[in-house]
């Protein structure tokens, strides 16, 4: 059975073989690593697939991950200090309320990329201005909702046709928007139900329809409302473990909705090997089932050690087969 076929029976809680597994190993990390972290890869094809011979290891294929500025096609003006990283918007092209009624959607169509409706509105106004909008409540709040969602539904259109044309009805389709911060969401459930519920929902809906299934990847504190991601028609949430913890987790995902768990990121750079074995092995014991619905996950950054990046890709083999 291949790694999709598993994907979709633990997803549909039709007892995979094992596991579902994966690691993503982020730019800065090759480019201080390299040959040592390679040779580390290549020790592990059963989550890398075969060595595929030699690679760039200063290869970056995400803009923002480039240092230096760059603005996208909503005018927004991304900084980064460090090529390999992403980041970050500093540069928010609707600062005041009155800047709202001129903003123009985009004719440009640069599909979804990653915090793609509610990290958009952030990233158009700012933060805290954002804040005091749901804090308020002013008509532009909604203005600028509607203006941000008009343009997913149009990059949805294009998606679904083009992956129609490409024979893939019944695959997965990946989004990802953080909706959450450290301890909490940025605002209460019931506002986040009142203006961005509506949204995920009408940009799913078509592909559902269409029979393709939805994977939403979302850090930060978002438990509370996994269920209303689920009603918006999300197949495969993708939380972060130490945002949300095990027990929560649990309670809101197991027998429900499949997880694909990200691994506690924070604890990777300071752990020894034998606390992320315990990590891993006591997210299989608390959200795993023989029926499936649990997939796990791992990033890698430039601040692991190696010696925890081999342990962390040893313990997602061994605990892919628990239930085997």
């Amino acid at each position: 059975m291949t790694l999709e076929q598993d994907r979709i029976k633990s997803m549909t809680f039709d007892t995979p073989e094992m596991i579902p597994v994966s690691v993503g190993i982020l730019p800065a990390a090759w480019m201080k690593h390299r040959e040592a972290l390679d040779d580390l890869v290549a020790k592990h094809p059963v989550l890398f697939g075969e060595h595929g011979g030699a690679r760039d290891y200063d290869a970056i294929h995400t803009a923002t991950y480039i240092k230096g500025e760059h603005v996208d096609v909503w005018g927004c003006v991304w900084s980064n200090l460090k090529s390999g990283m992403e980041a970050i918007v500093t540069g928010h092209p609707v600062p005041t309320r009155a800047d709202v009624h001129t903003l123009k959607v985009p004719e440009e169509d640069a599909g979804f990329p990653h915090g793609f409706m509610y990290l958009r509105l952030q990233d158009l106004r700012g933060f805290e201005e954002l804040m005091v909008d749901f804090g308020e409540e002013p008509p532009e709040l909604q203005i600028l909702i509607d203006k941000v969602l008009t343009y997913n539904l149009r990059q949805g259109r294009r998606l679904l046709q083009a992956l129609q044309e490409q024979g893939r009805v019944g695959t997965i389709v990946t989004f990802g928007d953080d909706l959450g911060m450290q301890r909490s969401l940025p605002m209460s459930p019931r506002m986040w139900r009142r203006y961005l519920k509506p949204c995920f929902a009408a940009i799913y809906k078509p592909f559902r329809d269409a029979g393709f299934y939805i994977y939403m990847h979302t850090d930060g504190h978002i438990y509370e409302i996994i269920p209303d991601l689920v009603d918006c028609g999300v197949n495969v949430v993708n939380p972060q473990v130490g945002a949300n913890g095990l027990e929560a987790l649990a309670r809101t995902c197991k027998g429900k909705v499949c997880v694909d768990l990200d691994l506690d990121r924070q604890m990777f750079p300071f752990a020894t090997p034998k606390q992320i074995d315990a990590h891993v092995r006591e997210a299989v014991e608390v959200l795993g089932s023989p029926e499936g619905g649990l997939w796990l996950k791992a990033e890698i950054g430039d601040d692991v050690p190696l010696v925890n990046v081999a342990a962390v890709f040893e313990a997602l083999e061994r605990y892919r087969l628990t239930y085997s």
